[in-house]
């Protein structure tokens, strides 16, 4: 692998860019053709970049090369060297998209696209808009939003070389960026520490992250950087150089007790010094591990040895030795840890753990960006970050450019699309998502009063479905109430679960007083009917698990609890049933009355039935005899009867339902549906094909809410249920059930 970034420095030295020697430089890590590639690409973007510069002063294309320069160290195809030195073309090349497909591949001018696409997010991180006289509380406040700007600038990708371009594209402006006014020292500062920097964490490109991180702290907080920079004392330089000086004389050791071992060092980076000064509220001398060694070999038994060979080295420090094999952090955590006076005097920390250990330190639960972040764990956007990153450390295994592309496409960030406000806010909603939803997540409020849209500057309909990095601006009523029509999933305006009962909770509080009376209704017709009228209602409704009997009677009101339910919890208070009440038997002489009933020892009587409980076959009915209208049936739990003095009992006569087949039964059936065109319709034909002759019809419809009532006759209990459950079955019908 070739590092070419040294030929641009001394090209921008000597105040000219050698192209040709740096196109030459790439000939030790490319074939031919690729280097080609690399030069028509130098060929077509110079003649636009020439005379133009970047915001920090530099000349573009010595930019591109630059990022070109680190990518090709990281070891990227030509394909991806070759969109870097493009990707600058949307903002200097008139008409780039179709001039870039004319001469280059689509998967170069995907590449392009892509950076394009996350230039969107560059103006909504500006350190103005988070920082002010506090910078502590600002960056505190703005945590969560800079998360979701990393989440966004993933989920806009289709393939993570885009990100890498990005990446890199950070380093080279934070290199030069001294030539940029002090505002845009602060902004491109703050975005690559809060953004970039993060991003190349989890993504495991560590020597990105440190230069990122470095260079950012110098423009933000230069002061407190200069002295830190003084109290290393030396230059980068000569901390690397005496960390390979401890690896050299580490190996020596380790291979004399034939040990297999990996070992790796560097010196820790001026922005972790602090960071970790900050953390641990420790003074510089206090640090232990400015330098710091990493052993990995290959069992638990090849630590404590290795261990034994570094104490017999150097002399270690009282209390800065951790085992955390023995005893495992909470996280799983594993690895020795031990810090010693090492060559020169200096302080070394080394850690010593198996390769088992370092694949979960780094790509498990204990990772150490989660570590270092202090961030709460989100699972399934973990699981993409360890793709990502092992998918960076498999490309150098891939042998074919295909197999490379392949393996580089990004298909995992699809379960959510980031969205920008106005102000720039990063707002995270489900795949599919609409403007209302959009709307809600927001506030409650602005979701109901919400009336139109407009996704970047373009108005589109409330079932719009959004897209990554679209911004989102909604048109809202004064004063305004949501739709029943956002409830219904076919037409697909809402897609958030949280958005669907937030407005659900509005309107089932829009009618509260009509809802409690009708309530209230339905729950003293049910317990007069249970004979229960001087019942505690307000113990009724705590055991039904509602705080007031106002909640209980809207909840009746709308249907959602039953007349069933109630009985079902009454079940213990009702009284209990005496031979009184059901000592009807019939005489052998009985006969059919002509309504079909049979009345004990009598015939032809003149019956009718009771309007109170209006029973039907197989319902138990008793007769009562009333002045002037014959025999009336009544329900044997009917509360009419439970409720009679002892003196009318010898008006009750034992009654039973004759001949079902010449006789049929009136019954109510009380339906609440989502009103639409062809409703009544639909439950006509049904009533139709089920030969059920409807006597009466009541419908009322409000807010897109219809309640209907329809007199019916049937045979028997047996045909109402094969009604009822058919009705429910009919589009839009939420309840269908026998009106007691």
């Amino acid at each position: 692998m070739v590092f070419v970034p040294d030929l641009l420095s001394q090209a921008s030295a000597e105040g000219a860019l050698n192209i040709e020697s740096w196109l030459d430089s790439l000939a030790l890590q490319f074939n031919p053709e690729e280097v080609a590639l690399i030069r028509k690409a130098a060929d077509f973007a110079q003649p636009y970049y020439t005379g133009n510069c970047e915001i920090t002063g530099a000349p573009v294309l010595h930019h591109v090369l630059g990022v070109a320069s680190i990518l090709v160290g990281m070891g990227l195809d030509a394909d991806t060297v070759a969109a870097t030195i493009l990707h600058a073309s949307p903002e200097y090349v008139p008409e780039w998209q179709i001039k870039l497909r004319e001469q280059f591949s689509s998967n170069i001018c995907s590449l392009v696209e892509g950076i394009a696409r996350m230039e969107q997010i560059q103006g909504f991180s500006r350190p103005d808009a988070v920082l002010g006289k506090d910078r502590k509380k600002g960056e505190q406040v703005q945590q969560a939003q800079v998360e979701s700007l990393r989440k966004m600038l993933l989920a806009m990708v289709e393939d993570i070389r885009v990100v890498l371009i990005k990446l890199a594209d950070r380093v080279e402006t934070l290199r030069s960026l001294a030539g940029a006014s002090e505002p845009e020292q602060q902004r491109i500062a703050y975005e690559a520490k809060s953004i970039f920097a993060p991003l190349a964490n989890r993504l495991g490109i560590w020597h990105i992250k440190w230069e990122l991180e470095d260079l950012s702290l110098r423009f933000l907080e230069p002061k407190l950087y200069k002295e830190v920079a003084k109290l290393l004392a030396e230059k980068r330089v000569d901390r690397e150089q005496y960390i390979n000086e401890v690896l050299a004389t580490l190996k020596t050791q380790v291979d004399a007790a034939s040990i297999k071992a990996e070992m790796s060092g560097r010196p820790k980076h001026i922005y972790s010094i602090i960071n970790k000064m900050r953390r641990k509220q420790l003074s510089f001398n206090e640090l232990y591990d400015v330098r710091a060694v990493r052993v990995l070999v290959d069992d638990i038994k090849d630590c404590y040895a290795v261990l034994g060979l570094i104490h017999n080295l150097w002399q270690p420090i009282p209390k800065e030795f951790d085992d955390y094999i023995a005893r495992p952090k909470s996280n799983n955590y594993r690895s020795l840890h031990t810090v010693v006076i090492g060559p020169r005097n200096l302080p070394l920390e080394i850690q010593i753990r198996t390769h088992e250990m370092h694949q979960h330190s780094e790509l498990g639960v204990a990772a150490h960006w989660r570590y270092k972040e202090g961030r709460k764990a989100d699972q399934s956007f973990d699981d993409k970050i360890v793709w990502l990153r092992q998918i960076l450390e498999w490309k150098q295994d891939v042998s074919d450019d295909g197999g490379a592309i392949g393996q580089f496409k990004n298909e995992l960030f699809q379960d959510k699309v980031y969205v920008l406000t106005p102000q720039g806010k990063v707002v995270g909603l489900p795949r599919g998502a609409t403007p209302v939803d959009f709307a809600y997540i927001l506030h409650t409020d602005l979701g109901h009063r919400t009336r139109g849209a407009k996704v970047d500057g373009s108005i589109v309909p409330l079932n719009y479905k959004l897209q990554n990095g679209q911004r989102v601006e909604i048109m809202a009523a004064k004063q305004g109430a949501p739709s029943r029509d956002w409830l219904n999933p076919s037409l697909g305006y809402l897609q958030s679960s949280r958005a669907r009962a937030k407005v659900r909770h509005w309107f089932r509080y829009q009618n509260f007083e009509e809802d409690v009376a009708n309530g209230r209704s339905k729950l003293d017709k049910e317990l007069h009917r249970l004979g229960l009228v001087d019942l505690n209602q307000d113990k009724l409704a705590h055991k039904l698990h509602f705080p007031k009997l106002e909640e209980l009677l809207a909840a009746m009101g709308r249907g959602e609890i039953g007349e069933h339910q109630i009985s079902q919890a009454l079940q213990g208070e009702l009284p209990a049933k005496s031979e009184e009440e059901v000592p009807f038997l019939l005489k052998p002489d009985s006969q059919a009355s002509a309504s079909g009933v049979l009345v004990e020892g009598v015939g032809n009587l003149m019956t009718t039935m009771a309007k109170c409980c209006k029973p039907a076959p197989p319902d138990g009915i008793v007769g009562y005899v009333t002045r002037g209208r014959g025999v009336t049936i009544h329900r044997q739990a009917c509360a009419f009867i439970k409720r009679l003095p002892p003196e009318k009992h010898d008006r009750l006569l034992a009654t039973q339902w004759g001949n079902r087949q010449q006789m049929l039964a009136a019954v109510d059936i009380d339906i609440e549906a989502y009103d639409r065109q062809g409703l009544l319709r639909d439950i006509s034909d049904l009533f139709a094909r089920e030969r059920v002759n409807v006597t009466q019809v009541k419908t009322q419809s409000r807010n897109n809410q219809a309640r209907m009532r329809f007199s019916v006759e049937i045979a028997d209990l047996e045909q109402l249920s094969r009604l009822l459950a058919l009705l429910r079955q009919v589009p839009s019908v939420n309840h269908a059930i026998r009106h007691l």
